[in-house]
């Protein structure tokens, strides 16, 4: 059974291999450039990082980028972990890095899963998205090249201002792509990514509520990232579909300590994860963050070892503690199941502990301040 103190261990590491990347993405968090760093980690930096990763808890490991495929040691980092038994997967762009061979290699290693990105159901939506024409193609002819070497694929969409308005089609496309998971990432101003390019907090609000309705009819999973309102959207509606009181109090009981159930075959986690509560990044170059949408430095893996990173710097003990988070966010009922996106309060006020500013719902605690008043 897995660990749930996210006090001690991280329930997910993300490691950013390299920043290169031959797109030039409207959004990046990373501002990719074409070219590797010179401090990246090395190869064995790379192997000391896995050996204390697996050391905690073993949590998933997801390599990404920039793009993972332009480190030619790649298949090098990925074969050490999972002989080591720490689960991998991998977030490639999607470029003419990603042969066939390059896949087939990828599985004889025993990467279990592959995730792309498609911000559009056509070529002239995502490629505008992406910046650069034939990133479409080049995508839908890697998820063919997946699907022929039976291995799963997750599906990343980034959704904005850009591709709001025709979800219903990319939800489409996910199905008939015959995916395990779309992952739906709800922008965050960070990098490339601007306040412009974001969906309203009323929006946010809608296609949380379209994406629960979608999520009981199709046959993929769906996960969202930057939104942890979601998971309230979620509650909210079990409780009001639930029609037995006593199963409906244990199940809002549980799910406002933050439990959402067992970990499943997706290997999510059965509580809320939210930027350094179970979740930590570590830059090409050994800085480690709370998360790559939430740029803030906590100490190096050079200098000082991620355990202790993660366990003792104020920065992620503040963020593990929702009662201190400012603001609605820190007097909301969901706090230990949402918290709200602590990037998305950075990236708005410069605040990581302030309230989420794109969320809609009013606490009860300040309901009732009013009706006082």
């Amino acid at each position: 059974m897995f660990n749930l103190d996210f006090n001690t261990n991280p329930f997910i590491v993300i490691w950013e291999l390299t920043r290169a990347c031959q797109l030039k993405c409207l959004h990046c968090r990373a501002e990719a450039q074409y070219h590797r760093h010179p401090l990246e980690l090395t190869f064995e930096e790379g192997k000391k990082l896995i050996d204390d990763i697996y050391e905690m808890n073993n949590p998933m490991l997801v390599f990404t980028g920039g793009d993972p495929l332009m480190r030619p040691d790649v298949y090098e980092i990925a074969d050490y972990a999972i002989k080591k038994g720490v689960r991998v997967s991998m977030t490639p762009s999607a470029t003419p890095n990603v042969t066939k061979e390059a896949i087939e290699k990828a599985k004889e290693i025993g990467l279990a899963r592959w995730a792309f990105s498609l911000d559009g159901p056509t070529a002239e939506r995502h490629d505008h998205f992406r910046g650069t024409n034939g990133s479409f193609d080049l995508t839908m002819n890697a998820i063919q090249y997946i699907h022929e070497l039976e291995i799963p694929i997750q599906i990343n969409t980034v959704i904005s201002r850009y591709n709001v308005d025709v979800l219903e089609e990319m939800a489409k496309l996910v199905e008939e792509l015959n995916c395990v998971l779309w992952s739906v990432f709800f922008l965050v101003p960070t990098g490339r990514g601007k306040e412009t390019d974001m969906i309203s907090p009323v929006e946010h609000e809608k296609v949380f509520q379209w994406l629960y309705q979608l999520s009981k009819k199709v046959s993929f999973d769906i996960k969202t990232t930057a939104a942890q309102h979601y998971r309230r959207v979620v509650i909210q509606q079990k409780m009001r579909e639930n029609k037995n009181p006593d199963q409906a109090i244990h199940y809002q009981d549980a799910l406002m300590k933050g439990m959402t159930g067992q970990i499943d075959g997706l290997g999510r986690a059965p509580k809320g994860v939210n930027d350094g509560n179970g979740f930590v990044f570590i830059s090409h170059i050994g800085d480690v963050c709370p998360s790559g949408l939430l740029p803030v430095k906590a100490g190096n893996i050079r200098t000082t070892p991620l355990a202790d990173i993660y366990r003792n710097s104020s920065i992620f003990r503040d963020l593990r503690n929702p009662d201190k988070y400012k603001g609605k966010c820190g007097v909301c009922e969901f706090r230990y199941v949402c918290g709200g996106s602590r990037s998305r309060a950075f990236a708005m006020t410069g605040d990581y502990m302030e309230s989420e500013p794109f969320c809609v719902y009013i606490p009860n605690a300040l309901r009732k301040q009013k009706k006082n008043v």
